[in-house]
């Protein structure tokens, strides 16, 4: 369904100097597959999203979607972001029914639909309520129904978890996972977080420290549904070591990771 065909993304900075942050980067993902992409701290990790997005164009390769090229924001593609983002002056409820509003797609069936999906996350008593009334867990399901709300053949999600406590990540892990289950679509998801890229995905494509490129794609054949009790067990362990050890390995030469 997405075919990512060597992409190179280079950037010009203040200076006039040119700064590659993608490099030659191939990868294949499949309908209704849910693929992680992971690497050290300013890899490109976000700005291949962008490219895939449609919201950046890359300076080499192309971004190709159910075989057409990548030229500018589709509309059946939704975003989910580090941060809920969501409207401080609306409920709930006028939250995820804004991307119909915006795109103009309201219709008399469009407030059960937005409920249908706050059920799913179970929020269908908070949908009156503001967004500071909601904890941060809260506030990125409500995000989740926001990017749903359109049907999207695609769901893109930029380290959606990464400013929740541990146990409020695991837990949206836990209800991401069960909503893709229940829903399924093509999700790409960031994160710096290994455990939680191993517990939900069919694969995880592993990025080198910039120029960020493709250091290994890497199937996770574990049965479903899966929870993080699994740690524990030989499988979950060395599909964790293999992947930090590409991510780990630019620390020998002075890098940094934050993987988890």
């Amino acid at each position: 369904m997405i075919e990512i065909d060597k992409i190179s993304k280079i950037f010009r900075s203040l200076d006039g100097d040119d700064v590659i942050a993608l490099e030659d980067v191939s990868l294949k993902i499949e309908l209704s597959e849910f693929v992680s992409i992971v690497g050290p701290s300013g890899c490109g990790k976000s700005t291949l999203l962008r490219l895939v997005a449609g919201l950046s164009e890359p300076t080499e390769g192309r971004v190709m979607i159910d075989g057409n090229e990548m030229k500018e924001p589709r509309q059946d593609i939704g975003m989910v972001f580090q941060a809920p983002t969501l409207l401080p002056w609306a409920n709930i409820l006028k939250n995820v029914l804004f991307p119909l509003k915006v795109l103009h797609r309201i219709t008399t069936d469009s407030d059960d639909q937005a409920r249908e999906l706050l059920k799913l996350v179970g929020l269908e008593e908070f949908e009156n309520k503001m967004p500071s009334e909601l904890s941060g867990g809260m506030q990125q399901r409500a995000a989740i129904c926001r990017a749903l709300i359109t049907e999207p053949k695609i769901l893109l999600m930029d380290e959606p978890f990464g400013a929740l406590d541990a146990l409020t990540r695991e837990e949206m892990g836990l209800e991401l996972q069960r909503i893709w289950t229940e829903r399924p679509t093509t999700i790409v998801f960031v994160t710096h977080s290994v455990p939680e890229a191993v517990l939900l995905s069919d694969k995880v494509c592993v990025m080198s420290a910039r120029p960020g490129c493709v250091k290994e794609i890497i199937e996770i054949p574990l049965p479903r549904p899966r929870s993080y009790s699994q740690e524990t067990e030989q499988k979950f362990q060395r599909l964790s070591h293999r992947i930090r050890g590409h991510i780990f390995e630019n620390q020998k030469s002075g890098g940094r990771s934050d993987a988890a």
